[in-house]
């Protein structure tokens, strides 16, 4: 039996009358195509012998019809109306043997064929039409079989994906894993929120989607749609409509869309709508969090696929300029409503952006301006709804870039800003958000002060004076700190620290011999100065 196997049948596609052609059984009888050649793709459901004047009436459509050619009409209008009726009831092909009253195909059984488009196949030799069916026959109900296992399997993944509640990004994943096509889910404003490629790219499969999408017609069903022949189902709960989850085709010489497709596409919506209940996250939140994840860490492809997936989303992607912000709330948490808060007040002011958290407690926020917009009106507006939802927030900003792809730098700076500044740190007099022209020696220090190189410098620096501070009840590391911050002017230093002059400068020697210093070195003095700032950064903070 698997020796008459059609090759190439993939567990996926439909049995064509090409298939059947190329089984031995029927190769044996030199099988010619006369019309028809371009239908061969025609899924076949079942075979059928028949020598009948009207076998229409015993067909219910997809059969491939079998005749010795003995009950043909004579004239031309009754072959016509045989070939109309197998047409009409949708009969896969007719093959008609040349052997017993034939010897070559009537002409006007051809023209009839050629003019319904109907496959038309001659055999040139005898063949055992019952071994034809018995092999078909047998395939089909195979094929059937292995379709139900499939169809199983398809609905326990889905189940399983369900059970251990997984996101939207996992079940669409599994649905473009499951089908080998591309699966993409989109929001009522028709953009992109999910895409998961299959043989192709992001860039290939989102460019122009919010055009292409709007030609995709809308629909209650699972159906295909649009110029592209899209596969779409809709995503809903209790008739609130949420979105639409659309299967694309790989290739123009694939076959239509089958039954496990529409199995898988619609499993992946009733996961979706399970994921959307479970998961108090919104799916657009989802969907900037991960773009700009992938942006702040440069993980697409290439340059191409960033503007694709962002214009996707409905961010301009060309002929503006980019901002990265950081929201740091303090708060070790990320909630929703800041996002939501945030996206409303940038879409009230009409500024195209992306809000996501980039980790707990951190927020980031891609700006999306005109080429010759101002990005510090923007920014302040923005930190100030920040500021009014978290009074501790720290609001840090990257530099500006005009190219999306570049993002990642801006969103590095605005990072090195944050992570310079303190709890407490006030706000620059003229804005309320901070840049990296706000760091400074200690802001640097602050945010190097883990680093153990910077804590072994400070030890190697300080340690001995600080150790006989501790050892002999002495507060030499202040008065080295009044000399340093007087820029070595002993009579300031000695003022500040309520001493003489001579008092000053006897503790001023100690320090030199202690630390084995100079401290009339300009030098050495920015060594012990910078020495003394991480210190005081690490033990503050």
């Amino acid at each position: 039996m698997n020796d008459n196997h059609p090759a190439g049948q993939g567990p996926t596609r439909p049995f064509t009358v090409a298939d059947v052609l190329a089984l031995p059984v029927l190769a044996a009888g030199q099988p010619q195509v006369v019309t028809g050649v371009t239908h061969l793709d025609r899924p076949v459901r079942w075979v059928h012998i028949t020598e009948l004047t009207d076998p229409a009436s015993f067909l219910k459509g997809g059969e491939l019809v079998l005749t010795t050619g003995m009950p043909l009409p004579e004239d031309a209008v009754g072959v016509r109306r045989y070939v109309d009726e197998l047409a009409d009831i949708g009969a896969a092909a007719l093959v008609i043997e040349l052997v017993r009253r034939y010897h070559r195909p009537p002409d006007a059984l051809v023209d009839a064929c050629r003019l319904r488009g109907l496959p038309l196949v001659t055999l040139a030799k005898d063949v055992n039409f019952l071994e034809v069916t018995q092999v078909v026959h047998a395939l089909l109900l195979g094929n059937q079989a292995e379709a139900m296992r499939r169809t199983q399997h398809i609905h326990e993944a889905f189940t399983a994906l369900t059970l251990r509640g997984a996101g939207p990004q996992d079940v669409v994943r599994a649905a473009a894993e499951m089908s080998g096509r591309t699966v993409v889910l989109e929001n009522l404003v028709h953009q992109a929120l999910i895409c998961e490629p299959s043989g192709t790219t992001v860039e290939k499969a989102l460019t122009a989607w919010e055009r292409r999408s709007r030609a995709t017609g809308p629909g209650d069903s699972t159906a295909t749609r649009g110029p592209e022949n899209w596969l779409t189902t809709p995503v809903e709960y209790q008739g609130e409509r949420w979105g639409r989850v659309a299967m694309l085709p790989s290739r123009t010489e694939e076959p239509a869309f089958g039954p496990e497709d529409i199995t898988v596409l619609e499993r992946t919506a009733m996961a979706l709508t399970v994921a959307r209940l479970i998961h108090p996250t919104p799916w657009e939140h989802t969907a900037h969090r991960n773009a700009l994840r992938d942006l702040a860490e440069q993980r697409h492809r290439s340059p191409a696929d960033a503007r694709t997936r962002c214009a996707a989303l409905g961010l301009p992607a060309q002929g503006g300029t980019f901002v990265g912000v950081l929201v740091d709330l303090r708060t070790g948490e990320g909630e929703a409503e800041p996002e939501t808060r945030l996206l409303q007040e940038l879409r009230t002011a009409g500024i195209p952006a992306l809000v996501g958290e980039l980790s707990p407690g951190r927020l980031g926020i891609l700006l999306a301006l005109r080429a010759s917009q101002l990005w510090r009106p923007v920014v302040e507006r923005l930190a100030g709804t920040a500021l009014g939802m978290a009074p501790q927030a720290v609001v840090s900003v990257g530099s500006e870039v005009t190219e999306l792809f570049d993002t990642a730098r801006s969103f590095r700076e605005a990072a090195h800003v944050t992570e310079a500044t303190p709890p407490g740190q006030p706000l620059p007099p003229d804005r309320s958000f901070h840049e990296l022209s706000d760091i400074g020696l200690r802001r640097l220090l602050h945010a190097l002060r883990e680093d153990t190189r910077i804590q072994e410098y400070t030890e190697r620096q300080l340690g001995r004076l600080i150790d006989h501070d501790t050892q002999h009840g002495t507060d030499l590391l202040t008065t080295l700190r009044h000399y340093l911050d007087a820029a070595g002017n002993k009579t300031t230093a000695a003022r500040r620290g309520g001493l003489s002059r001579e008092t000053m400068y006897q503790r001023l020697r100690t320090i030199e011999r202690l630390l084995a210093r100079d401290l009339e070195s300009g030098e050495q003095r920015t060594e012990l100065h910078v020495a003394l700032s991480v210190f005081d950064v690490v033990r503050t903070h």
